[in-house]
């Protein structure tokens, strides 16, 4: 194998540059990615964590290189794959995927204190969804202040997975303001999706 790729993913959306760094360690011991915003790093970082890979950032200028390599011994790689399986949502199991930091169409302010409200009850189930995932506005919901972080943490404390895409989180500004949960990529998204056996979209 070729010891280094790098790769220069500034200005791409999510999920690019994870993809670009998978394929990347097919064919290299390691990959150096250039990247222009923090989710984009934190990505980048879970993909490494969560497959066994040796991770680490530094930020020069307005952006970050990160450099991910196959440093770590294959058991090692092996029981972190693992890990991150067992972390995923079964398949089979039901995923609530939240688009909006509102429920319906009409009044706006009705809208927001319906899905605080459907949130509300998510949280009295004795089984609630295996993943609650947000994305575009729904991201407003899982930062501090969001008035549904309580509630969501009860929702994890019974075992469902909060997840915010880290692209939305970025362009909304609570990326680094995140009060439950955690920033996720597009790539794991569809893979949950995927695995699914029901999705509740709201």
């Amino acid at each position: 194998m070729e010891p280094t790729e790098t790769l220069d993913m500034r200005g791409q959306p999510c999920p690019m540059p994870v993809v670009a760094a998978r394929k990347a360690l097919q064919d290299h011991n390691a990959a150096i990615v250039l990247v222009d915003n923090y989710v984009a790093a934190q990505n980048l970082q879970k993909m490494a964590e969560g497959t066994g890979l040796n991770f680490s950032c530094e930020k020069t200028g307005d952006f970050f290189q990160v450099r991910i390599a196959q440093d770590r011994l294959p058991e090692a790689r092996a029981e972190a794959t693992g890990t991150q399986a067992q972390a995923r949502p079964c398949a089979g199991g039901k995923v609530a995927l939240i688009t909006s930091d509102r429920m319906g169409s009409g009044a706006d302010d009705l809208g927001r204190l319906l899905l605080k409200s459907f949130i509300y009850s998510l949280a009295q189930l004795p089984q609630p969804p295996s993943a609650i995932i947000f994305i575009n506005s729904g991201a407003l919901l899982t930062a501090k202040g969001s008035g549904a972080e309580q509630d969501l943490k009860s929702v994890e404390e019974k075992g469902a997975r909060v997840l915010t895409c880290g692209a939305c989180a970025s362009y909304y500004g609570t990326a680094q303001s995140l009060g439950v949960g955690s920033v996720t990529d597009m790539m794991a998204i569809a893979e949950i999706l995927a695995e699914a056996q029901d999705v509740i979209t709201i």
